[in-house]
């Protein structure tokens, strides 16, 4: 069977490590009932969105100007 391909752009790359740090701490803390994994990761996904963009609209970075 062939390992599928994946290639993660920096931004995708960073919202993954943050979702799945969100996500690790919903299963640390018990709160992913059996067969729930999914609504549960996919709710990390979402935190780790809004918590990007809220930096984004906060910090104004190197190379952004109005």
């Amino acid at each position: 069977m062939a390992k599928p391909y994946i290639s993660l752009k920096p931004t995708e790359q960073t919202l993954t490590t943050a979702a799945a740090g969100i996500f690790a701490a919903y299963i640390t803390a018990g709160r992913v009932p059996n067969g729930e994994e999914k609504s549960w990761m996919d709710r990390a996904i979402r935190e780790a969105i809004r918590i990007a963009r809220t930096i984004d609209e906060s910090v104004q970075s190197d190379g952004e100007f109005d």
